[in-house]
Formats: C-alpha cells, sequence, structure tokens
C-alpha cells in the first residue's frame, strides 16, 4: 500500500484495522473453541491450531481449513495460537501487527509494553472489544506518524511528545534522532587510573569507582546516553556555544519546555526531554560568570553545577550523564582552575552515590582540555598504591 497524503493515509489505517480486528475476532472463536474442549483433545487441537495458524495472516497465501471453512488472509505477518485456550498471546499479537505494517509500508510502529501497540496487543489478550481496538489502533499509528513532523516544529505539544519519547526503548527513540553519527556509551571508552603527577593525591582511593569516568573529545549532542548536561544561561530559552548547539540539535520543543521552567539561577540545574537528540535528557544548569576574577563564591556556585546536576540525574533515574565544560567559554572561568572544581565535585558525589550512576563522562572540545582532565584525574580517582608503585618503577 501506498500512502499518498493524509486523507488516503486515514483510509489505509482504517483498512488495516479492521481486517486485523476481523483476524483477532476469528482467533478468540478458535481459541473459545478450544476451551470448551478438555484433556488431549484439547491439547490436540491446540497443537494443530498452532500449525495452521502459523500461516494465518500470510498474505497469498492457500486458503487454510479451520473447522471446515476456507479462510483467506489478505493481510501480512504471522500469529501463532496462544498456549492458553482462552487467551491470544500479547507478544505474538505485538510481533504480528508490527510486521503487518512493515511489509505494507505502513509507519514504523512503536516498540515497549507500555506503547499503545502494546496496550492493543494486551487487549487482544484479556479479551477487550475490537471497536475499542481498533480506535486504540488507528489513534497510535496516527500519534507515531506525527512525532517526527512535531520534532521540528514549535506547534507540537511539547508534553504529549516527551512522554511518547520518554516511553520509548532507545532502538525505536532512534528514528526520532535530529543528529547523524550518534556515539553510544558502549562506544565511549572507560578511563583507567593511573599512577597520579608528582604533587599528594587529593582523595583516597575508592575501587567502587573504577570504570565510571570516561573523557571524550567531541561534539555532546552525539552521545546516545541517558541525559547530558547544557552550559545554559539564566533564561534556559538558547544561546551561543553548547547551549545553542545542543538546542538546535533538540528542536524547537526543547525551548518550549524550557520557557515552561521559568529560568534558573546560577548554580541551580533543571532537567528536560532530550527531544531530537541521542541523549534521553538534557541537564540545564548555569555556572558562575568569573571574568572579574575567581573568588570563593565561585567556586562554590561552580561545584554546585555539577553537583545539582548528577542529583537531578539520580532523580530521573538517567544513570549516564556527560558534561561539557562549564563556564569556561564567555563566562571567563579558566580551565586550569574549573577542572579540579568539576572533578572535586564529581568525586564526593559518587564517594556517597557509587550506586546511583554508571558512567560520568566529561565531554571536552579543546585538546588543551583533555590533557587537563587526563593530568588531574589521578589526583581525585586514584589507582591502587601497590599497582602505582609498580608502574611507576617500570
Amino acid at each position: 500500500m501506498v500512502v499518498c497524503c493524509c486523507y488516503n493515509s486515514t483510509v489505509v489505517i482504517s483498512d488495516m484495522a479492521l481486517q486485523i480486528s476481523a483476524r483477532v475476532s476469528h482467533v478468540r472463536t478458535l481459541l473459545c473453541t478450544a476451551g470448551s474442549l478438555s484433556g488431549g483433545v484439547r491439547g490436540d487441537f491446540l497443537q494443530k491450531a498452532g500449525v495452521k495458524l502459523k500461516h494465518f495472516l500470510t498474505r497469498g497465501s492457500p486458503q487454510q481449513q479451520v473447522g471446515g471453512t476456507p479462510v483467506k488472509s489478505p493481510v501480512r505477518g504471522y500469529m501463532s495460537a496462544a498456549t492458553r485456550a482462552d487467551r491470544l498471546s500479547a507478544s505474538t499479537a505485538t510481533a504480528a501487527l508490527r510486521r503487518f505494517s512493515q511489509a505494507n509500508g505502513s509507519p514504523s510502529l512503536p516498540r515497549g509494553g507500555t506503547g499503545w501497540l502494546g496496550k492493543f496487543a494486551l487487549g487482544a489478550a484479556l479479551g477487550v472489544g475490537t471497536a475499542a481496538l481498533v480506535r486504540s489502533l488507528h489513534t497510535g499509528i496516527i500519534t507515531a506518524m506525527s512525532v517526527k513532523s512535531n520534532l521540528d516544529s514549535a506547534e507540537g505539544n511539547w508534553k504529549e511528545t516527551k512522554d511518547f519519547l520518554l516511553s520509548l526503548p532507545v532502538e525505536d527513540r532512534r528514528r526520532y534522532y535530529r543528529t547523524s553519527g550518534s556515539v553510544s556509551l558502549d562506544d565511549l571508552p572507560v578511563w583507567t587510573p593511573t599512577a597520579g603527577r608528582s604533587e599528594p593525591i587529593r582523595y583516597q582511593r575508592n575501587e567502587k569507582l573504577d570504570l565510571k569516568i570516561s573523557v571524550f573529545s567531541g561534539d555532546i549532542t552525539k552521545l546516545e546516553i541517558d541525559a547530558i548536561v547544557n552550559a545554559a544561561n539564566k533564561t534556559l530559552l538558547g544561546g551561543g556555544g553548547v547551549d545553542g548547539a545542543i538546542h538546535r540539535a533538540a528542536g524547537p520543543l526543547l525551548k518550549k519546555e524550557c520557557a515552561s521552567l521559568h529560568g534558573c539561577e546560577t548554580g541551580e540545574a533543571k532537567i528536560t526531554c532530550g527531544y531530537g537528540l541521542p541523549a534521553k535528557y538534557v541537564i540545564h544548569t548555569v555556572g558562575p560568570i568569573a571574568q572579574g576574577g575567581v573568588g570563593e563564591t565561585e567556586r562554590n556556585a561552580l561545584r554546585s553545577c555539577y553537583r545539582n546536576s548528577l542529583q537531578a540525574a539520580a532523580d530521573n533515574a538517567a544513570r549516564s550523564v556527560a558534561f561539557p565544560c562549564i563556564s569556561t567559554g564567555i563566562y571567563g572561568y579558566p580551565p586550569e582552575q574549573a577542572v579540579h572544581e568539576a572533578l572535586a565535585a564529581v568525586r564526593e558525589f559518587l564517594d556517597v552515590h557509587h550506586d546511583k550512576l554508571d558512567r560520568v563522562i566529561f565531554c571536552v572540545f579543546l585538546p588543551t582540555d583533555k590533557e587537563l582532565y587526563l593530568q588531574n584525574l589521578p589526583l581525585y580517582f586514584p589507582a591502587d598504591p601497590a599497582e602505582a608503585a609498580i608502574k611507576s618503577k617500570l
């Protein structure tokens, strides 16, 4: 089937939904018949029904004799008989509907038991009326069709889009990315503790923090992780640098949600959906302006940015989070000083909440910033003293 316009797509979807509902009703009839049988007769019936129903929804398949009545099926996909006589397997129904849509060129269907497709399949299993199931199917497909365009338009409903995107597993959310060349967490090397510089280490060894730190050189908007941190301004409505890059990649709905947060004070952090980003969430924090010099106020504010961002991630079950170099751009915080506040804040948070986060990524753009992190990480995340001694002798 070819969908040429909105009107035609509605007709196609309605036709598809009616065909599927007819098949679901037929399967229910078969299973109810099986339910009235007993003992070995019932088991034999189900075994045979499983074989016959294997190709029940295959386009162009030969007519199947079910209960003495020829059955024609114009619908693609596969559906097997349930192991219980009075229920249709939700997972099987879900697979059948998804394969039907893919085979007929229909919109890609979202996965997940909490999505509309999962509810449709579950409804079939529990005996929900076919009319209600058809309405659910129709509405679900229309929603899936409209989300992509909503991500590119400020006219979309950010709340509905946010709920939809956050309900999807990462495999299905990928079709809504507005960027290309995403980098998954598995592709980010883990930083391994090494012997520090000649100066004394600032924190004792904590082996529970091993494998939790990464340093990534590249574009933070490409990271396919749970949350990325945005070095925002107080309005949260976008700006230059990394702030502007994140808003452009996420799409206009990010700004709409940010507007509902009514700004953010220095050192605080607020979380939103990532929309068209590979990251599930964006955590917005406002760093201190240090163009007039760095004092205790600026140091505390910068640490608060990291600490509150990590807390926002933990509160929303985001187990991987990436930081840019906060305040080191136009806000004027010297990078060689900012790196210590960043590392200290992360180390102290992980000491207490190491079970809440799997990975903290320091995302750097300049080679000089990368060198600063690699030089100073051993001071905050030291290696085992015995291993360090052996390496120093080699």
